[in-house]
């Protein structure tokens, strides 16, 4: 080795002043108020209030609206049934009610004078089918006359020959 210069050590840095640590009152008097641990089991302490508005059994409907909504967030619904979630406007519902006025049940006064309006047609043509019948009568009467007739004439024709 070498004698040369000595290289110098390192500046040290220099560290914040030592201060001594203050003892807080409740550290040094902790044999005073000691805290137990909370024991929950039966026959112990008594259970913290909890929120248990989850828990609660929420009446029919509120239920079924509040499941709806989420159905509805969820499912995607075809535009052919989902026309019928949104109400029509004025205008729009006096063409409907307008166009269902024509399917509309009869009422009794209705169905009634449509029942008597039937039967007097039903009496009608019974009758003309009477008339019919009569004539059909007459004419296959005539029709036997004239066949009688006709029979007789060619036996006494025969006859005379």
């Amino acid at each position: 080795m070498s004698k040369g210069k000595k290289v110098a050590p390192a500046p040290k840095i220099a560290s914040a002043p030592k201060t001594k640590e203050k003892k807080d009152w409740k550290q040094s008097h902790s044999h005073l108020f000691s805290k137990d641990p909370k024991d929950f089991r039966i026959g112990r302490d008594i259970q913290p209030k909890r929120d248990v508005s989850r828990f609660v059994k929420w009446p029919r409907y509120i239920r079924l609206q509040r499941q709806r909504a989420i159905l509805k967030k969820r499912l995607k619904v075809p535009p052919a049934i989902n026309q019928f979630s949104h109400t029509l406007d004025k205008n729009q519902a006096e063409n409907l009610f307008r166009l269902l006025m024509h399917y509309r049940p009869e009422t009794h006064k209705e169905k009634a004078k449509r029942l008597k309006e039937t039967a007097k047609e039903e009496v009608k043509s019974a009758e003309k089918e009477k008339r019919k019948r009569k004539r059909k009568r007459k004419k296959k009467k005539v029709k036997r006359k004239r066949v009688i007739k006709r029979r007789t004439i060619k036996k006494s024709s025969l006859a005379v020959m």
